[in-house]
Parts: C-alpha cells; sequence; structure tokens
C-alpha cells in the first residue's frame, strides 16, 4: 500500500465512488458483503486499492500545504518541480500562533524581531505526491495557499 488506509468514516463519505469501484471490478453489492464475511483479507485489499486511487488522486491536486504549530509556521507551496517553503518562527514563548489570540498577535507584529523568516525549496524524490503525503501525515493541512501567497508577496 501506497499511502494509508482510509478511515470508516472517510469511506462512509466516498460511498458512492467506492460502489463504483467495486463495480468496475465486477463485484456487486451481494458479492461485496459476501467478500467481507468469507474473505475478508481480500476484501481488506480491496479498499487499499480504493484508497490508494483515491489519495492518488486528492495528492496530485494539492497546491498548498500548512504546518503551523505553537512558534511555528510551515508554509509549501507545491510547484510542478519543487516544493517551496516559507517557515516562519515566532521567538515570543507567550505566543501561540494556534489561538486567535496568537495569531492576531502575529499579524500585527509580523514585522517585529520576535518574528523570523527563511525560506527555502527543495526538490522532489522520485514520487512527488508521496512526498506531499508525508507532510501531511506530519500534520500539514492542505489548504488553498493564501497564507503562503500573502507572504510571498510581502517577503518575497
Amino acid at each position: 500500500m501506497k499511502y494509508t488506509r482510509l478511515t470508516k468514516q472517510q469511506l462512509e463519505e466516498l460511498k458512492p465512488e467506492f460502489i463504483n469501484f467495486l463495480a468496475t471490478q465486477q463485484i456487486t453489492g451481494e458479492e461485496w458483503k459476501l467478500l467481507k464475511e468469507d474473505q475478508p483479507n481480500v476484501a481488506e485489499d480491496e479498499v487499499d486499492v480504493f484508497s490508494d486511487l483515491v489519495w492518488e488522486g486528492v495528492m496530485t491536486k494539492v497546491g498548498y500545504i500548512e504546518n503551523i504549530s505553537a512558534q511555528h509556521m510551515h508554509l509549501f507551496h507545491c510547484s510542478e518541480k519543487e516544493m517551496k517553503l516559507i517557515s516562519v518562527k515566532v521567538m515570543n514563548p507567550d505566543i501561540d500562533l494556534t489561538t486567535s489570540i496568537g495569531f492576531s498577535w502575529f499579524k500585527k507584529n509580523w514585522q517585529s524581531d520576535f518574528v523570523e523568516y527563511l525560506t527555502a525549496s527543495k526538490a522532489y524524490t522520485e514520487d512527488k505526491n508521496l512526498d506531499k503525503f508525508s507532510l501531511i501525515q506530519k500534520g500539514g493541512v492542505i489548504t488553498k495557499g493564501e497564507l503562503y501567497q500573502w507572504f510571498e508577496k510581502v517577503i518575497g
């Protein structure tokens, strides 16, 4: 398996797509019920294949990933050839960027001596979708990139 198995909730939300997937495998609803009962390993393999297809489709479309913690923001732009990073470090231990108060402080003080910026870029490995997925596994969230684009304008 390339990625991770979708959760029960994710599978439930993708039920129509999963039914279509099973149909492409010539598996009817009745056959699926029997498969789950009689050959749970085969049923799990089908879920794994479907999960990989879903993740692959999602990762292909990802353009921006954000990972925000108490004192850091890691903002990634996943361009065609490389990943670009804008890293923000808040050196005020009283500020927590994950709270609305902390983020409000940051919006007022982003140019102060208490905020440090770093930019970098990195070529993808042989599998850029897996590179993106790795960032998500480490706590990154797929975004539309507004924060990255704002920073690119003001510090770029």
